[in-house]
């Protein structure tokens, strides 16, 4: 069972009372039992994530990228708001911050349209491969956003990983494509949303930062459809079911990250997002008959190598500071 904060929790206030209370700063959790449970919240999440990802990559064809990008908004945000409904309490969707609130959203929707774009030609399996240097991302942005050394080992580790996306995009290698250039913004900004989902948690709802993250694709798929971007007039009963299942699942998904990055550092959850290509690959291949390259695959294996020594490092540091 998911635990909230304290003040969430109690009963005995009201709900105006609690939202008051997130006004003011909480501090960010960076302890042994939190970080487990952040840890084992965030791999159900990215299985959730994979699950709807596996339902874009099959709708984007017969619906079109705007359709997408609307279909997750209006989903998403009802999935996130039903989910308020249920605790009887709509005043979690509120935002404090919402200037930084507005700024996550807009970089969201543009990670999402990067993505979206590149399935057109890259297997999602590939995608992911290739998504893998975001964890690597998140590590070095974590010292100026939220204030972590960094030391030579994790230098070493990162510039390793690094590495591993040029096997991947190497001359001649399955990723050697410019639509691949879609991705690199795309995975840059997906770091500097999952770093900017724990610094407001420390006084924003996992509702509050899903629902309006999802809400930002809806403006967006429809400035796509007012520039003529392509997509059908009509969409098939089993595509209108693929893009409630997108938007319902990245709703779901990403409130659990949020629950998990409020409980657990970055050091301590960014890693596990290598999980998501043992489910990609497997449903790309059952689904989309996608089969991923050989040098992705081994581009991947050292991205994940350096990625995880980074988290082996991060638990000998706190247990020596312990």
């Amino acid at each position: 069972m998911l635990r909230s904060a304290p003040h969430e929790a109690d009963p005995k206030l009201t709900p105006s009372a609690r939202l008051t209370l997130a006004a003011a700063p909480r501090a960010l959790r960076d302890n042994a039992a939190d970080s487990v449970r952040g840890i084992l919240i965030v791999v159900v999440a990215y299985i959730v994530l994979t699950a709807g990802d596996l339902a874009a990559k099959w709708a984007l064809v017969p619906a079109g990228v705007a359709a997408l990008m609307i279909g997750r908004g209006l989903a998403g945000a009802a999935t996130v708001g039903a989910l308020a409904v249920f605790e009887r309490d709509l005043k979690r969707l509120a935002p404090v911050r919402w200037k930084l609130i507005a700024v996550r959203s807009t970089l969201h929707a543009g990670v999402s349209l990067s993505w979206y774009l590149a399935w057109q030609v890259v297997p999602l399996a590939d995608s992911y491969a290739l998504g893998f240097t975001a964890p690597l991302i998140m590590t070095l942005l974590a010292v100026p956003m939220l204030g972590e050394r960094i030391r030579w080992r994790r230098i070493l580790s990162t510039l390793l990983g690094f590495s591993g996306v040029l096997l991947m995009v190497r001359p001649g290698s399955s990723l050697w494509q410019p639509t691949v250039l879609l991705l690199a913004p795309g995975i840059f900004f997906m770091a500097i949303t999952r770093i900017m989902t724990r610094q407001l948690s420390t006084t924003e709802t996992a509702e509050a930062l899903t629902f309006w993250l999802l809400i930002g694709h809806i403006p967006a798929g429809l400035l796509l459809l007012a520039a003529g971007f392509p997509g059908p007039s009509t969409l098939a009963a089993d595509v209108l079911f693929a893009l409630f299942l997108l938007g319902a699942l990245n709703g779901i998904a990403h409130w659990l990250m949020a629950r998990a990055y409020a409980l657990a550092p970055i050091g301590a959850v960014a890693p596990y997002e290598y999980t998501m290509l043992i489910w990609g690959a497997a449903g790309a291949y059952l689904l989309l008959g996608e089969v991923p390259g050989w040098d992705s695959m081994a581009g991947a294996a050292v991205v994940a190598a350096a990625g995880l020594y980074n988290l082996h490092r991060e638990r000998l540091r706190r247990a020596q500071a312990a």
